[in-house]
């Protein structure tokens, strides 16, 4: 978002500091078909990596969510195979998995695990060969 202020002699624009926030899959693109193990890479706009424990706004950490239900904005995100913790702000991955069709969710949480909800998720399906 821009504002306008100025005179007819000076101009300036400020940028506000609101960004649009959102993750995306940089890597594997939505129905694609991969070889097992295969990489995953994050894609993130309008807040910062941290790793987990740090708890300072604007920050969090990916979760790599496998064939499960959405995390509901606020929810701790469990920590088992289907629910994948990258605490340590990491934005790539390579992972295993069996053949089969996948729905892969990624969802940026806080530093105490606590998903960003439906804003900070993205969800692709892959096929692995």
């Amino acid at each position: 978002m821009h504002y306008f202020i100025g005179t007819a002699l000076s101009a300036f624009f400020i940028c506000s500091s609101a960004m649009a926030q959102s993750v995306d899959f940089i890597e594997p693109k939505n129905n694609a078909t991969v070889s097992s193990p295969f990489k995953v890479k994050f894609g993130l706009e309008g807040m910062q990596v941290a790793p987990a424990g740090e708890m300072k706004e604007g920050t969090g950490h990916h979760h790599l969510l496998i064939n499960v239900p959405d995390v509901a904005e606020g929810a701790v995100i469990p920590m088992d195979d289907q629910h994948r913790h990258f605490g340590k702000g990491q934005t790539e991955t390579e992972i295993t998995l069996p053949p089969g069709r996948y729905r892969l969710t990624m969802q940026f949480a806080d530093g105490a695990h606590r998903s960003y909800g439906a804003k900070m998720r993205k969800s692709i399906e892959v096929t692995v060969k």
